[in-house]
């Protein structure tokens, strides 16, 4: 299968040529699925026929000297809904199925500000935070370009509005899937396509140190936000296991380098858990850390999860927290938590059906 939907728009008018079409049907499908969001050709009405055709036919090519063919066959992405949950606060979790029948979750969150969706990166995660529901089964693996852009597609065409912002902060490590993930952005933002404001876009990861350096150096004008969820290596190391393999020092000087790089502020999550995290000596280290960087912090009360043994801090423990870093003089904000009566909250984002 040739997936369309993941290619350039370059890439396209290319191909379109290679099958005998003119370099202009490449703009014209290119929009009609990431401008207008459909996912079949027949919802494409300037397209001919005789195109339409072509795609959806096999080449047959002998791969020996046997009768043997290889199909060629063009894919357009298109995720189904398998089921959409809507919470007391308006959010909606959407569970879609992949082709080969894997589950991923997507959130919509509305504010006063737009509509913004949390996409899923991976099907399942191999990072194994101690707090999070998507790790809970491991990694099966990666999502293509075109799976991520689709969540957003769907849910656009299923509210009948618009996607202002984007978080790729859902199932899996959005730097451990890293080329298609940046090609995911590239094609978010593309002009000719959905057009999304870079400025509009946060891509969270748990440190993977050598990729936000890659990152830095794509220059792409988004906003990073690095899962720390600890101020210093020991407490981090029984939290998140990557924190074997990088330190917070490490951590440190690759967001000192993206800052160096695109100006853009880097934002520390932190999801606060009672009697682990939240002491007055975490937020004293904390603020240490964030006043060297000039990071911008985002507190949230960790997300209950069955399967998992953490509790969030209270409303009290965490307006103090709150208080003792910014009394250092660092920003900082409590996350608005939508949609945890779904299980739709950070954390809590799985591939399973009927929970």
């Amino acid at each position: 299968m040739t997936d369309i939907k993941s290619m350039t728009i370059t890439e396209l008018s290319d191909y379109i040529q290679t099958i005998g079409e003119p370099a202009f049907r490449a703009k014209q499908l290119y929009q009609w699925m990431h401008a207008k969001c459909v996912s079949s050709l027949d919802d494409m009405t300037n397209i001919p026929k005789s195109l339409k055709a072509k795609l959806r036919s096999t080449d047959e090519t002998a791969t020996d000297e046997t009768t043997d063919v290889t199909a060629n066959t063009v894919d357009i992405t298109h995720l189904a809904p398998v089921e959409v949950k809507q919470s007391a606060d308006g959010t909606r979790k959407y569970l879609f199925e992949l082709a080969d029948g894997n589950l991923i979750e997507s959130v919509l969150m509305r504010y006063k500000y737009g509509n913004t969706v949390c996409v899923s990166s991976q099907v399942g995660c191999r990072m194994g935070c101690r707090f999070c529901a998507s790790t809970l089964g491991g990694l099966t693996r990666n999502l293509t370009p075109a799976e991520i852009l689709d969540q957003i597609y769907r849910i656009t065409n299923d509210i009948n509005e618009r996607i202002s912002h984007i978080v790729v902060m859902g199932m899996g490590e959005p730097l451990d899937n890293y080329d298609n993930v940046i090609r995911f952005l590239n094609l978010i933002i593309s002009e000719e396509g959905y057009n999304l404001s870079r400025r509009n876009i946060t891509v969270s990861t748990c440190g993977l140190t050598e990729r936000i350096r890659d990152l830095a150096d794509e220059q792409l004008g988004i906003t990073l936000a690095i899962s720390l969820h600890a101020p210093n290596d020991e407490l981090r190391r029984t939290i998140m296991p990557i924190a074997e393999k990088y330190s917070i020092a490490e951590i440190a000087e690759s967001a000192a380098y993206f800052f160096e790089k695109t100006g853009r502020r880097i934002t520390f999550e932190y999801a606060l858990s009672r009697g682990v995290n939240d002491t007055d000596e975490c937020a004293a280290e904390l603020a240490r850390l964030c006043r060297d960087l000039g990071a911008h912090v985002n507190l949230i009360p960790v997300n209950p999860v069955t399967e998992r043994g953490y509790e969030p801090s209270g409303a009290d423990r965490v307006s103090a927290f709150k208080n003792k870093l910014e009394k250092q003089g660092i920003n900082v904000t409590i996350r608005r938590e939508l949609g945890q009566d779904i299980d739709g909250a950070c954390g809590q984002l799985r591939n399973r059906h009927g929970r």
